[in-house]
């Protein structure tokens, strides 16, 4: 191992080489289903044909010039984006954390063009919006806070999946200018709101004139079975943030903006170096062809499905099996009690899954798991929890 590198990640004891589809090799030829595609990154699969090939294009035309100048790929892939997602414009970032940092600063300027000199955003317990100051700050967990406060101010944190708590902080403090949530709450455990929540928050950040701002960093670009999850509730946010999976493996992040939002950003007020660089853009192009020219979006929706109702047949009469839920192919198995070790034992038996909240399993598939895959995941995952659970 590495000394020389920061202790940040608490490492699996494997090293990947190679990877084709939903499958990694490691360094002794080993291989693996990779049931959680790089957390929810490699919706395409490792070494997709078509992202190779843009690439390898890319790199050997341009690969850098920086934003002060035109950059094709980046108009051609807000153009992608917006018709794609309903939205107006795009700001282009490298992570899904720096997406989350332009939509908190277009809420802080939207409450300063209101005259709202110390504007709040409403943000929910257990959720999960990055590791930079703010985006960490506005994250419901406080044990990754830990350590780095002062945390920034700004940020009002109330249950999730409760309107009647929102509804009582918008009565109660006048400088709240938007409101921050996921769709489904991933590292909080894969927890999936009302069908209408979403709707309900939209009626009322339209009540109280405030910005509706859903980061889709993991459920975007097809993982719930819709390109994004919001188009479940046919709704439009003012404010949705990308990355992950947008890139398929390559780093890019986008903060997409509509309405009241979309000219709130002049030049001068946000910039990056590397943002919606060519290369970037060139993948993310080819992502996004792949997925309009195909159904696996909509295929998305019908895995996540049969993957559950086979969860369901294999562990139905296991007590300790609290709930199995999901959206698409973003799927939660939650048990009653601390379930960790079960990522080694995955490993071991050549499956690749996640478990966070201690207690929930998570699953992040890539939409193009085929069906002897998805029972191989199915067999293998529900005989090590009959076994974690059943001694």
């Amino acid at each position: 191992m590495n000394s020389h590198i920061m202790p940040t990640y608490a490492r699996l004891a494997v090293t990947f080489e190679r990877g084709e589809g939903a499958w990694l090799w490691d360094e002794n030829n080993q291989r693996y289903l990779d049931a959680l595609s790089g957390i929810a990154v490699c919706n395409l699969g490792h070494a997709h044909a078509a992202v190779h090939e843009a690439i390898c294009q890319q790199s050997a035309k341009l690969l850098h010039t920086s934003n002060l100048y035109h950059v094709a790929n980046q108009e051609k892939l807000a153009d992608k984006l917006t018709e794609m997602s309903g939205m107006t414009n795009v700001f282009f970032s490298n992570s899904g954390a720096e997406a989350n940092e332009a939509a908190i600063k277009l809420a802080r300027k939207f409450g300063h063009a209101k005259s709202i000199s110390t504007p709040a955003i409403i943000v929910f317990d257990s959720s999960f919006h990055g590791r930079t100051l703010a985006t960490l700050s506005a994250t419901g967990n406080a044990k990754i806070q830990h350590g780095f406060e002062p945390l920034v101010e700004g940020f009002v944190r109330v249950p999730y999946n409760d309107i009647g708590a929102i509804k009582t902080v918008l009565a109660e403090n006048a400088s709240i200018v938007a409101i921050l949530v996921e769709p489904i709450q991933g590292e909080g455990g894969v927890n999936i709101p009302a069908p209408d929540y979403l709707n309900q928050i939209r009626a009322l950040c339209d009540e109280f004139d405030i910005l509706m701002m859903l980061d889709e960093i993991q459920t975007g670009i097809g993982r719930t079975g819709k390109f994004l999850a919001f188009q479940h509730n046919g709704i439009i946010p003012d404010v949705c943030t990308l990355a992950k999976a947008l890139g398929n493996g390559v780093p890019i992040g986008a903060c997409l903006a509509h309405g009241k939002a979309a000219e709130l950003f002049t030049a001068g007020n946000h910039g990056s170096t590397f943002g919606g660089n060519p290369l970037a853009c060139s993948a993310a192009l080819a992502v996004l062809t792949t997925l309009t020219d195909s159904d696996l979006i909509a295929q998305a929706g019908e895995k996540g499905d049969a993957i559950c109702a086979a969860f369901h047949e294999k562990l139905h009469s296991n007590s300790h099996v609290v709930n199995i839920r999901h959206l698409g192919l973003m799927i939660g198995i939650e048990l009653d009690k601390p379930c960790s070790e079960l990522v080694g034992k995955a490993l071991n038996a050549g499956l690749l899954i996640n478990v966070t909240q201690d207690k929930v399993i998570r699953l992040l598939p890539p939409l193009i798991i085929d069906a002897t895959q998805i029972t191989q995941l199915v067999d293998t995952l529900s005989m090590l929890i009959q076994e974690q659970t059943n001694p």
